[in-house]
């Protein structure tokens, strides 16, 4: 163990970070998308905050529009933003030796110097919110993201090949490199390699691969995992795939894809596993799915003592990410007596 550890994301919280969309991908073109946009970081924000406060990045062009759409218990910071996912732009928080809070701010690139991404602002994301928050950073050069690592709190962290060794974000770097690196920010003991992550998230609006719409720790040593039963649905051999890398190390417990399996851009990677736990709850996707009742009360099951709020998520995952994908927990301090 090093002198940081990231906690498990159920560990308790001061408040959840989001970034509220701005001018973009995210955003959209027209009015219609830029209403469908807001109303659902809005509805995610609303729902954290009856559990915890959330604190919302907006850009300067967007603060008024932000007031329209964000009650007044919401706190708003401006801050020079691309895009709006405040889980891979944003600082991965840990705790120091003496349980003191510190922010690991990682290099980020969007998400592999894709070419329809921009990134000069986004990647100063990760100090300011350290600044904000008022703790101290741990600086990273590796170039990583917050949706593409997974923890129990105990050492042990799940990250995907194509994510963490795409030439895109570490060339040069291998398996070592990495493990060495997230020993030293995130105080990680054993570091398990996933094959890659799901189909459409592989795709060119995709992020090659992020492990939190694939598992999620519920409890160390058990690992709720996105299972597609569809077999016409390439994600049917993915998760398979996947699910025999892990079987033999952790107690699996299968979380069932929706019904829905196709929209207007072609196979969905719609995913209950993308959810975010918070002080006594859980924020949960809904897909408008026969199968978000099911979710819900895995997740229930799951999280024992918390309350689940499931909010609809398509619109999320039509610009390329969930609920998870959008927050960022910030945990409470845990100071050890001297």
């Amino acid at each position: 163990m090093t002198g940081y550890v990231m906690p498990a994301e159920g560990a308790p919280q001061d408040r959840v970070w989001m970034a509220f969309p701005s001018a973009g991908y995210s955003l959209g073109e027209t009015e219609a998308q830029h209403h469908e946009a807001r109303s659902t970081w809005a509805a995610v924000a609303h729902a954290i905050a009856e559990f915890e406060p959330v604190t919302l990045l907006v850009d300067p062009g967007e603060v008024e529009a932000a007031k329209r759409y964000v009650s007044q218990d919401i706190e708003l910071v401006e801050v020079p933003l691309n895009d709006a996912w405040m889980r891979d732009i944003g600082p991965t928080f840990v705790h120091a030796e003496d349980g003191s809070v510190a922010a690991v701010d990682w290099v980020f690139n969007g998400w592999g110097a894709q070419d329809w991404a921009r990134w000069d602002r986004d990647a100063k994301v990760g100090a300011l919110v350290a600044e904000i928050a008022g703790v101290p950073v741990v600086s990273s050069p590796l170039v990583n993201e917050g949706g593409g690592i997974q923890v129990d709190g105990r050492g042990t962290v799940l990250v995907t090949e194509t994510v963490q060794l795409d030439p895109g974000r570490n060339p040069g770097l291998g398996r070592a490199d990495v493990e060495a690196e997230l020993r030293r920010t995130i105080g990680a003991s054993e570091v398990v390699w996933l094959p890659r992550g799901l189909t459409r998230d592989s795709q060119r609006f995709g992020t090659r691969g992020h492990v939190d719409i694939v598992a999620a720790f519920t409890a160390p040593g058990r690992l709720l995992l996105h299972t597609q039963t569809a077999e016409d649905h390439p994600d049917s051999s993915v998760c398979k795939e996947i699910r025999d890398s892990l079987a033999d190390r952790f107690e699996i417990v299968e979380m069932p894809a929706p019904d829905t399996l196709t929209d207007d851009e072609g196979y969905v990677d719609y995913s209950y596993i993308n959810h975010l736990v918070v002080n006594g709850g859980v924020i949960a996707c809904a897909f408008g799915d026969p199968r978000d009742a099911d979710a819900a009360a895995i997740l229930a099951e799951q999280y024992p003592g918390r309350t689940v709020v499931s909010v609809d998520a398509r619109a999320l995952f039509a610009r390329g990410g969930g609920i998870h994908c959008i927050t960022q927990q910030q945990p409470s301090a845990q100071i050890r007596p001297a």
